[in-house]
């Protein structure tokens, strides 16, 4: 069972402590990255800590998007990706050695980013790596290249101010693909700080929140890598062949648990950073005197505005308990080393998707409910699209919905419409319009993709349906119903 942390603890409030110091005015994204060494350095929270203390590692987060309606979604986005996206990874996949490297690059301040997301496939394409690290076996070592400009890695987050990065590469020994595999790479020398050669990078270009984040492409243009910089806890290549180390792990499945605890770490962001703005509208709202409402004058007592901050509160309590719960089962698969279950992965999707979808709603809602106040700085509306990073973070709203549709719809067909387990009457009647949608356009001579697009209504009707019933389980130790 992963040790439990609360905000309460010592180490809690020695951490608010560290990042009560970042500054939300005229911060460029070069002070925000020296404000990120100076917190690695200090070591309050370890990179191995996502396994480690895996509770401590949602918490930190959880405290960072306190500062969020002061302070944007920068300094959020910048903090995860180094320890979960960039540290976390090597955590995962890395060997003895390159443990090891992550502790100097802590005591170093070293920062890193993660270099997955490719051009032509951005957050509405799904996994897809164009990127390759050819294996050389006369230099014993790889040459990983962006073939194409549709290769080159994009919006990469920490990118103009990393030493470092997690690459994501199609690892190719002898002309034969072994998929995406990640490697620890130099971006810049250690010394003088300049781009090594082999690798450019270029700022994704002016935005409109989060401009305390350098976003960067990145180009690889044949650059060679020492054998040693694969992380290679679960493959290798030994004598110029590729070695899976532990039958049946791939090396993809471990990337992919950056992602689950991503998926967390975000949901409970938008949940925290809604929270918050209902809590500083709520304030206002109850010192606001209306002097034409007679023995009730306080804005808060307007009946739309008191239901809407009753209904956000009652909403925000379940997903907040239901987060938590799947939060809990994560944190023992990661102490354990495990890959979560598949039940647990599809919890943590609709984790990600309701708790920022909701957020979205409220928020949205409570904009419209409270006049000017809204539109004045500092009232923290003025960074609401920090969930709007959270929708696209972590997968795509949108791809995780429909991989839950597309799920749930094969489990239909393959099982004839009776699906093992217990589905909802919303979930059937949904697979149902799909499978007739999808047929009809078949029936007209459309593909497969044609057919689910023509669809489209009824695949995120299922993947509301089950995104209802996954909420309304049961979790896991009777901790009662979190029914949404």
């Amino acid at each position: 069972m992963a040790s439990f942390e609360d905000e309460s603890s010592p180490w809690a409030r020695a951490f608010a402590a560290d990042v009560a110091g970042l500054r939300s005015e005229g911060v460029t994204y070069a002070d925000s990255a020296a404000f990120l060494r100076a917190l690695v350095r200090k070591g309050s929270l370890r990179f191995t800590d996502v396994c480690d203390r895996p509770r401590r590692f949602f918490l930190a987060h959880r405290l960072l998007a306190r500062l969020a309606p002061e302070h944007g979604p920068g300094f959020w986005i910048r903090f995860t990706v180094q320890y979960n996206l960039f540290a976390g990874t090597i955590v995962a996949l890395g060997g003895d050695a390159q443990l090891a490297e992550l502790e100097e690059m802590q005591s170093g301040g070293v920062l890193g980013c993660f270099c997955l997301t490719e051009r032509l496939a951005g957050v509405n394409s799904g996994l897809v790596v164009h990127t390759v690290a050819e294996w050389d076996p006369d230099l014993s070592s790889f040459i990983i290249d962006s073939p194409t400009d549709g290769a080159y890695k994009n919006w990469i987050s920490q990118g103009l101010t990393a030493e470092k990065a997690v690459c994501v590469a199609d690892l190719r020994v002898g002309g034969r693909s072994h998929g995406p595999h990640a490697f620890l790479v130099d971006l810049r020398d250690a010394t003088t700080g300049a781009l090594l050669p082999g690798v450019e990078v270029g700022d994704m270009g002016r935005k409109t929140t989060g401009v305390d984040l350098d976003n960067a492409w990145v180009r690889f243009d044949r650059l060679r890598v020492g054998a040693d910089r694969l992380l290679n806890r679960y493959g290798e290549v030994v004598n110029g062949e590729y070695v899976a180390k532990q039958k049946g792990t791939r090396t993809m499945d471990m990337i992919g648990q950056r992602l689950y605890t991503g998926r967390v770490a975000v949901a409970q962001a938008a949940l925290t950073f809604s929270r918050r703005l209902f809590a500083d509208a709520r304030a206002y709202s109850d010192a606001k005197m209306c002097v034409m409402r007679g023995d009730r004058p306080a804005l808060t007592d307007v009946p739309q505005l008191r239901a809407l901050y009753d209904e956000a509160e009652a909403r925000l309590t379940r997903l907040d308990a239901f987060v938590a719960a799947r939060e809990g089962e994560l944190c023992e698969c990661l102490v354990e080393r495990r890959i979560p279950p598949e039940a647990l992965t599809r919890a943590v999707a609709v984790c990600k998707i309701r708790a920022v979808e909701t957020s979205v709603e409220l928020c949205h809602r409570l904009k419209q409910e409270v006049g000017s106040y809204a539109l004045m700085d500092g009232t923290g509306f003025q960074h609401c699209d920090f969930l709007q990073c959270c929708k696209f973070a972590e997968g795509d709203s949108r791809i995780l919905s429909q991989k839950l549709a597309r799920d749930a719809f094969a489990a239909f067909a393959k099982n004839k419409g009776n699906p093992p387990g217990e589905w909802s009457r919303a979930e059937l009647d949904a697979c149902a319009r799909v499978l007739a949608a999808t047929r009809k356009a078949a029936g007209r001579g459309a593909s497969k993709t044609e057919a689910w697009d023509e669809a489209w209504r009824d695949v995120y009707d299922l993947a509301d349906a089950v995104c209802d019933r996954v909420c309304g389980a049961e979790p896991r130790g009777g901790a009662g119903r979190a029914k949404l």
